[in-house]
């Protein structure tokens, strides 16, 4: 049995990100996908696709975040996977707005956020296993 290296504080720090992120970006979904009608209202022109893929990404965000904590090599796979995605998604996002299609600016911004903050948690993830 191989000893692990201690955990670094990059990879506490992204372990904990990674799960507060999921935990609210499962909040925040949750409430409008299966909340009431004024929940929705007050989402305001929310973009389906982009709503659907962050709730499901929530998911992925807590299992990222243990695995990182628990420094277990298939979680950097899957931070790099979710920084594609979610990099992808706000791709597909911006065809969106260029063709006109409705959409709230706090998606934009929250959209910015996320593909830069798992950017951020995959590249500190690719230093930490070094």
């Amino acid at each position: 049995m191989t000893a692990r290296k201690p955990r670094s504080i990059g990879i506490w720090a992204i372990s904990m990100i990674a799960v507060v992120f999921g935990l609210l970006t499962l909040k925040e979904g949750g409430t409008i996908l299966f909340g009431s009608d004024s929940a929705r209202a007050a989402a305001g022109n929310y973009v389906p696709f982009v709503l659907w893929f962050n709730f499901v990404a929530g998911f992925a965000y807590v299992i990222a975040g243990a695995g990182l904590w628990l420094q277990k090599r298939w979680a950097t796979r899957l931070a790099i996977a979710i920084a594609v995605a979610t990099a992808s998604v706000f791709v597909a996002f911006g065809i969106h707005i260029v063709a006109n299609g409705a959409y709230e600016m706090r998606t934009l911004i929250a959209m910015t956020l996320r593909t830069l903050v798992w950017v951020a948690i995959a590249a500190t993830a690719v230093r930490g296993a070094r």
